[in-house]
Formats: C-alpha cells, sequence, structure tokens
C-alpha cells in the first residue's frame, strides 16, 4: 500500500481563521476550492486562495513584514517577525537578517540561515 504524502499550508494573506500568519499547518484534504488544515488537533476548513501549499515540510522559519494589528499578537511583534516551522512559536526581529526572497505583497518571506527548533535539538528559542 502507498504511502499518501504529507502536504503543508500556510495563510498567503489576512484571513479571518485561527491560523497564525507565517506558521505552516498539516493539511488534512484539499480539493479544488478548499483546504482542511490541522489546528491544535481541530479541522478548520479555508478557501485555497488564502493559502500556500507544498509537499514538504518546510524547516526555515518564515518572517512576517509589518504585520497588520491583530488582537491575538502580542504587541512585541509590531514590525517584523520570524515564526518557526516546527513549534509555530513568533520572535520578534531587530535589525538585519537574510532573506530569501523579497516579502512581495503577501508580506511573508523565509530567511535562509535559520534553522527550526527541532533541527537545534528543540532548543528553545
Amino acid at each position: 500500500m502507498a504511502t499518501q504524502q504529507q502536504n503543508w499550508a500556510r495563510l498567503r494573506a489576512d484571513y479571518g481563521c485561527p491560523l497564525r500568519r507565517g506558521a505552516w499547518y498539516r493539511v488534512v484534504s484539499v480539493s479544488p476550492l478548499e483546504a482542511v488544515v490541522d489546528v491544535d488537533q481541530k479541522p478548520v476548513l479555508l478557501p485555497r486562495e488564502y493559502l500556500e501549499i507544498v509537499n514538504t515540510r518546510p524547516s526555515r522559519w518564515t518572517v512576517v513584514q509589518e504585520p497588520e494589528r491583530s488582537p491575538r499578537l502580542p504587541s512585541e511583534m509590531s514590525g517584523r517577525y520570524a515564526v518557526c516551522p516546527s513549534c509555530r512559536e513568533r520572535m520578534p526581529l531587530r535589525g538585519a537578517t537574510a532573506y530569501s526572497k523579497s516579502a512581495g505583497a503577501s508580506g511573508i518571506s523565509t530567511p535562509v540561515d535559520a534553522p527550526a527548533c527541532s533541527e537545534r535539538g528543540g532548543a528553545a528559542h
């Protein structure tokens, strides 16, 4: 029996849902118009147009540029912050950081030299 490939998704743009901007979530199912992602062991149905879906679990932090203010976003996360691909923890960024690509309209880019916490032996951020 063949193993089904595991997909991962993150938000492309702000959308009123329980996903953290820049964080990756396991995809439970996907159709041409919608996808179901696992958020804290609860299925969340989202339109595919708001998601970036990849077929391998990302291993690099995501940088969120100038996030929209949200009641769930701590005040120290204004400006820009990074999101760990393993635990989804946010970390404020200060100063220069190397990025693989411009953030573009989505305000999301991925740093090239910041391993995920699981790659550092599960060390705290």
